[in-house]
């Protein structure tokens, strides 16, 4: 399964930043608008599935080309993600928006949250084998774009970044989660954890987390819980 679920991250992946928009943010949602955020060398294509299966469950989604596979430093993608929330929510009748986000883009929508003021904007923060504390693995974007890209250094454990980011309370009002993948050699599973967030592991990959259905259950559950019977 696990190999599959890399093929179709893949075949995502290479679909690049061409998605079709939704063509209009409509109020007839029953839950916030939400804001997918996919992670490092990813595209808008690497949450595709993900995409279309919140979009077939009635979810108002919407995703943001930010930047040729996301190398940029990721303080500088969370305020150009705080101008985009606030173009949204001006053409909803929502005042906050939900947020998930794959592995870096959990970060960047965490320091969106919490050092930008975005707390008042984010009703939940999904974040999904996102490396909180950091993953060796950011070696290999050392190697190959250190020189052009910010965010390899930044995903390093116990980089500036990360030190600044662990700074201080989570981010208040905020409902935060923590989705994680126990087979994960991308950021390993005792690298996700998030003070304060709950915390889901499934068993399986760093890609299945935005291509594997039963995932998808998982994060539909969060953000849209089932109604319990009186």
């Amino acid at each position: 399964m696990g190999g599959a679920d890399g093929l179709a991250y893949l075949r995502g992946l290479v679909r690049g930043n061409r998605i079709r928009r939704q063509a209009s943010f409509e109020a007839k949602a029953d839950s916030p608008p939400v804001l997918l955020i996919h992670g490092f060398l990813g595209t808008r294509g690497s949450m595709y599935l993900l995409e279309r299966r919140m979009v077939d469950d009635g979810f108002i989604v919407v995703s943001f080309n930010i930047g040729t596979l996301n190398v940029r430093d990721i303080r500088r993608s969370a305020f150009m993600i705080h101008r985009k929330i606030e173009r949204i929510l001006a053409q909803t009748p929502w005042e906050q928006i939900d947020i998930v986000g794959h592995s870096m883009g959990g970060l960047i929508g965490l320091y969106y949250a919490k050092k930008l003021g975005g707390h008042t904007r984010v009703r939940k923060l999904v974040m999904m084998g996102t490396p909180i504390n950091g993953t060796w693995a950011a070696l290999a974007g050392v190697a190959t774009l250190g020189l052009w890209s910010t965010s390899s250094w930044q995903l390093l454990p116990k980089s500036r970044f990360l030190d600044e980011l662990a700074q201080g309370p989570p981010p208040p009002g905020v409902e935060l989660h923590s989705l994680s993948a126990a087979r994960d050699w991308v950021v390993p599973l005792r690298r996700t954890r998030v003070p304060g967030a709950m915390a889901t592991t499934v068993p399986l990959g760093h890609s299945s987390l935005v291509v594997h259905e039963d995932v998808y259950r998982r994060l539909a559950g969060i953000l849209r819980p089932p109604i319990l019977a009186p």
